[in-house]
């Protein structure tokens, strides 16, 4: 198996002619920016796509359906019960997913499904905004691997790597963003998601001998969205002192984990 993050909170998985992507995104408008985050890497081929949560920053409906081969899956989290404002952030991708046709699979914590060479788990994970989100963990060729999102730290790592693990490689979210937003008022001073340390302290909970940053510089909006400063360089040192291997990479360059002994 080999994979890539594919740029914000973007990853692709192959194995064997067969690839999985997770929050793939190539329009970074959501972002506030005019990069182009790269493409599947198997256009109209891909086995399914993965979705953390319904934010524009990590679900792209035009990116997925050109990326999907026919009757493939999109699984995602459940929709928010809410109305008004509990949607704001939600109902555009909802949406866009209806005007496009992609037949999307609500799933539950702890389910799991299997397509093609991935086995894939669901996990609980905890929005910073309120919105509905799971992390996910994908099994394939004797690797695991934990991808999440934009959470915030929670108490959910210890039952997950029960569940599931322990993880081989930990894709986590770092910039531990103060947010600032209309409806979301009064704001919290408090971050929005992991900061550096935190991510790393999760992906060690998790097992995980290769931890990888993503969700992490191209927006910095002060005052709506503020980036933790030096993310990248107190991630590795805290993942380094704790005995792993932090691996910072470029978008859309491939790397192949060492295989674990004994393969899971």
């Amino acid at each position: 198996m080999r994979l890539r993050r594919m740029g914000w909170a973007g990853v692709e998985l192959e194995h064997d002619g067969q690839t999985l992507v997770i929050d793939l995104i190539e329009d970074a408008s959501p972002l506030f920016s005019d990069e182009r985050f790269p493409e599947a890497s198997r256009p109209g081929e891909t086995t399914a796509a993965l979705v953390t949560h319904l934010h524009s920053d990590h679900a792209d409906p035009v990116a997925i359906r050109k990326a999907l081969a026919a009757g493939a899956p999109t699984y995602r989290p459940e929709p928010f019960p809410g109305s008004g404002d509990d949607l704001k952030w939600t109902c555009e991708t909802e949406d866009s997913f209806r005007e496009h046709g992609i037949a999307t699979e609500a799933v539950r914590p702890w389910e799991e499904r299997t397509v093609g060479p991935f086995r894939i788990a669901a996990g609980p994970s905890i929005d910073g905004l309120g919105d509905p989100q799971l992390c996910w963990v994908v099994e394939c060729d004797g690797i695991r691997v934990f991808h999440g999102g934009d959470t915030i730290f929670h108490g959910f790592w210890w039952a997950i790597a029960r569940r599931f693990g322990p993880v081989d490689i930990a894709f986590v979210p770092i910039n531990g963003a103060i947010v600032e937003l209309p409806h979301l008022q009064p704001p919290s001073p408090f971050n929005a998601s992991m900061l550096p340390e935190e991510a790393a302290v999760a992906a060690h909970i998790l097992g995980a001998r290769t931890a990888v940053p993503i969700h992490y510089d191209t927006l910095h909006k002060p005052p709506i969205y503020i980036e933790t400063p030096r993310a990248v360089e107190r991630f590795e040192e805290r993942a380094t002192e704790l005995g792993m291997t932090p691996l910072v990479t470029t978008p859309g360059e491939w790397f192949t984990p060492q295989q674990p002994a004994p393969v899971h």
